[in-house]
This record gives structure tokens, C-alpha cells and sequence, in this order.
């Protein structure tokens, strides 16, 4: 790993971006981050954003998506 991948300094992903990745609306992206399907950040103005690694990851396949048991 190098440095980027510090909290401060690793590239932050609005929710119309990543949307445009996985080709859904964003408002599905923020429905993601309320499931703890997606981990995002906070800014000051409230806005969410989202850590490229992570969405990279998950696009990928790299990380398991979380599954409703009910379902």
C-alpha cells in the first residue's frame, strides 16, 4: 500500500460519480451508504462521499456485497 490510501489524502468519489460506475441513480448509491452496503464520509456542507478504494474494490469484486438476510 502507499500513501494514498491515508484517510486524508485518498481520493474521494461524489455519489453522481460512483453512480455513473456501477450505471444506477445516485439516490441508489446513498440507499447503499444507509444499508452499510457502501461506507462514506461526511463533508462540512453534510454532503456524502465516498472512498475511491473502497468503490474500486467493490466494483471489482474484491469485497463481498452485503446480502439482506430476509431476502
Amino acid at each position: 500500500m502507499n500513501a494514498r490510501h491515508s484517510s486524508e489524502s485518498e481520493p474521494l468519489l461524489t455519489p453522481a460519480e460512483v453512480a455513473a460506475l456501477f450505471r444506477v441513480d445516485p439516490k441508489t448509491v446513498t440507499r447503499w451508504a444507509k444499508a452499510g452496503k457502501l461506507s462514506s464520509i461526511r463533508t462540512l456542507g453534510g454532503h456524502r462521499r465516498y472512498r475511491e478504494s473502497e468503490v474500486k474494490a467493490l466494483l471489482s469484486g474484491e469485497l463481498p456485497a452485503q446480502r439482506d438476510p430476509e431476502r
